[in-house]
């Protein structure tokens, strides 16, 4: 991974404790880190890097909770790891199910947070290939006529190029170029890579 690249851990915790051991903890393998001791500081601060989030469950003012619910809402994908006390396994369970990462449950081995922290980071970066790769194809689709669009629409639907001309009343060879031109906008290397293409834009859930 290149430096620019560099995951960032952040660290929000109220007990100064508990922070200077992630701190140190994560230090020592080399990741970069910020800590902060309430959600507020942290909001503050916050820019949606490659990383992920170690966030405690219960603190004073706004609470674990509380801030996976307004990241939620600015539609964060940085994983979130609860740390959460012994009487918390309810509350953790209630935020894996918001869509946080994982959750360690106080006090936890460094090898177990350490394991945790490499695979979020690596759940991090495919959200973010991901995420890159939909606005691409998204593009992609945006460059289509309209004619086109409906084409692809059939095509995905598992229809023969004659049903679509009958479809869409054009000739079968008007819709044997315009799947071409298809083919060669999506840049698609085949009908399959295609309908992946589809898939990961939400294209085949919907109309396109």
């Amino acid at each position: 991974m290149n430096e620019e690249a560099k995951p960032l851990i952040y660290i929000v915790d109220d007990d100064p404790s508990i922070r200077d051991m992630i701190e140190l903890m994560v230090d020592s393998v080399g990741y970069d880190y910020q800590s902060f001791a309430d959600a507020s500081e942290f909001l503050d601060a916050y820019a949606d890097v490659h990383g992920c989030l170690l966030l405690d469950i219960r603190m004073p003012g706004m609470s674990g909770m509380m801030l996976q619910e307004r990241l939620n809402e600015q539609r964060c994908i940085m994983p979130i790891i609860f740390i959460t006390g012994h009487g918390d396994i309810t509350m953790a369970v209630e935020a894996m199910q918001r869509g946080a990462f994982d959750f360690m449950e106080k006090p936890f081995r460094e090898f177990d947070l350490l394991s945790k922290i490499e695979k979020a980071l690596e759940q991090d970066e495919q959200n973010r290939v991901d995420l890159t790769m939909k606005q691409e194809i998204c593009e992609r689709i945006e460059s289509l006529t309209k004619r086109e669009k409906e084409v692809m629409e059939l095509v995905a639907q598992g229809k023969a190029n004659k049903v679509i001309a009958i479809d869409l009343n054009i000739a079968q060879g008007t819709v044997e170029i315009h799947r071409s031109r298809i083919m060669s906008k999506m840049k698609a290397r085949s009908l399959a890579h295609l309908m992946r293409m589809l898939m990961v834009a939400g294209e085949l859930d919907n109309s396109i």
